[in-house]
């Protein structure tokens, strides 16, 4: 028996039902481990799998293969070398576990199963798996290791529980999704488990995007003494060895230099860019194609893609109308020529004509209104999904989270695609963004140094130009404002009353509580995107489409 442990932690890109994929990279992994002397090196959540398999797991085919994977990569660790933990969808008689097993001296030494199963926002594990039985430490090498799968150690009963049977260390292996400031909170969360129990913690995670969520690795651990020994850095695949000695107070993380936290715009940057990233690429498809309209939305959009996809793999579109202004037409093609991406142009004109034409009998002597707005971006989107369809590009979408509250955005128009980066960032966070984008070149960004889009851009009023002299304020509230009352609503649940009392006025917040209302049809048949707050539209925010609760409305 020794008195010293040393742990790998993998933080990991999972490719979600790719098991060959992340076998070999689980192997990589623990090649890295050994050279660089671990004992032990462990995985994320699910491992062979990826995070979140959801339906995938009720599949017996898919299980009984990722239990054979595991298998196969036990027997590697008959070679001397370094253990590993991994993740699995494992079946245990009748029932079906998201698990963890020990691997040590070529076959399986340790079976765990997640005893606290997620069931809200983007989480349902409840309907694919069913909860483990408390647990007791895992025993590798003479020391006692609390194996906790992340949920476990978001609430106290499973660490108390290892702690009772002896664990000399929490370790818990993660998929926990990127969310605006969510580190402080597992930090803070981790603090009071270490406080609960008197012993150390590790927390080992993934980074990846998958879908809508993102994953931001950010491994880090904690002593004893509530101190951070350990941190890994967010958004990059690492392997970071901790070194772990018994002392008289117990085990102890030799301490490591920490690498300065991330500024918040930077981290939401980067979420965009690994889930945009990593949904083109695992999805297969050659790159994006977007509108560029000259506008901050296409702008930032077109930056996060030609960052991390590279400009060739990008095609900008201008699209101009008879209201595209000057000014428009020119930043649209500065933009381009600033992310050094393949840019063209295509009037609507002809198309807009065609459209009124055709519809003129119909439409008799009746004045223009939205109607024709709507058509000239159902022009648009068109346009752009047989680009699309001819060449392989998916059309990226460029529409923020405030407009998609309100309904300001035209299905089967600017909503067509197939991703957007945008879908759950406000407008003022769009801003924001741009802003530092603008003075920031990203890790990571495969562009050249250098700002992403013209001043002007971000400083002049927002506008669709879909009539003349048209700007966003003309039906919406400043975004200032708006985004203020869509947070409380949104985010907060709060009822108009209390936000009135916060300061917004009465009838400015039952506007916008109608518009969010109203527009819930219209965000189901909207693209998936990058998930960024507590609450984005989709799975974390779940709201029929007929509802005649209206109380809150008076």
């Amino acid at each position: 028996m020794t008195d010293t442990l040393k742990i790998a932690i993998a933080q990991m890109n999972l490719h979600l039902g790719a098991i060959d994929k992340n076998v070999a990279a689980i192997r990589a992994a623990r090649a890295k481990g050994a050279a660089l002397g671990a004992d032990l090196v462990v995985t994320p959540e699910l491992s062979i799998a990826g995070y979140p398999p959801e339906d995938l797991v009720l599949k017996p085919a898919f299980v009984a293969a990722c239990e054979a994977a595991a298998e196969e990569l036990a027997k590697d660790t008959a070679d001397g070398g370094p253990g590993v933990i991994v993740g699995l969808p494992w079946r245990n008689g009748e029932a079906l576990h998201n698990a963890a097993f020990l691997l040590e001296g070529g076959k399986i030494t340790a079976r765990r199963a997640k005893v606290e199963l997620p069931n809200y926002g983007v989480f349902d594990e409840k309907r694919v798996f069913q909860p483990g039985p408390a647990p007791g430490p895992v025993v590798f090498r003479g020391f006692r290791i609390g194996l906790m799968i992340c949920e476990d150690w978001w609430l106290p009963c499973v660490s108390e529980t290892l702690t009772e049977t002896g664990a000399e260390m929490l370790l818990s292996i993660n998929g926990s999704p990127f969310e605006d400031g969510k580190q402080n909170r597992r930090v803070t969360l981790a603090v009071q488990r270490v406080v609960e129990t008197g012993l150390p913690y590790m927390f080992a995670a993934m980074v990846c995007g998958q879908d809508e969520v993102v994953f931001d690795g950010a491994s880090f651990v904690l002593n004893a003494d509530r101190t951070l020994a350990v941190q890994m850095p967010y958004f990059q695949e690492a392997v970071t060895l901790t070194i772990w000695t018994r002392t008289e107070a117990g085990l102890r993380c030799a301490p490591q230099a920490l690498p300065p936290e991330p500024e918040r715009l930077e981290l939401i940057y980067q979420a965009m860019m690994w889930g945009l990233r990593d949904y083109v690429n695992k999805n297969g498809f050659p790159g994006v194609v977007l509108g560029l309209s000259g506008g901050i939305d296409s702008a930032i959009s077109a930056a996060v893609a030609a960052d991390a996809l590279g400009p060739e793999r990008v095609r900008a579109v201008m699209l101009p109308s008879p209201y595209t202004s000057q000014d428009s037409l020119e930043d649209a093609a500065s933009c381009a020529e600033m992310l050094g991406i393949p840019y063209e142009t295509i009037p609507i004109s002809g198309p807009m004509a065609a459209f009124a034409e055709a519809l003129a009998p119909a439409f008799g002597n009746r004045a223009p209104d939205i109607t024709e707005e709507n058509i000239q971006s159902r022009a648009r989107g068109l346009i752009l999904m047989a680009l699309s369809n001819k060449f392989g590009p998916m059309l990226l979408t460029t529409g923020n989270k405030s407009e998609m509250s309100v309904g300001y955005a035209t299905l089967y128009g600017d909503m067509c695609g197939g991703y957007s980066v945008l879908k759950d960032i406000y407008k003022m966070t769009v801003f924001a963004l741009s802003r530092w984008r603008n003075t920031h070149h990203p890790a990571g960004a495969l562009t050249k140094p250098g700002p992403a889009m013209p001043e002007r851009i971000i400083t002049k009023p927002p506008s669709a130009e879909l009539r003349p002299n048209q700007t966003d304020q003309d039906s919406l509230p400043p975004y200032e404002v708006l985004d203020a009352i869509l947070e409380h609503l949104i985010e907060g649940e709060k009822s108009p009353d209390e936000i009135v009392a916060a300061g917004f006025g009465r009838a400015t917040v039952l506007r916008v509580q109608k518009l969010l209302d109203r527009a819930e049809y219209k965000r189901r048949q909207a693209p998936p995107g990058v998930k960024i707050t507590s609450r984005a539209f989709g799975r974390d925010r779940r709201y029929p489409l007929t509802n005649g609760f209206t109380a809150l409305l008076k």
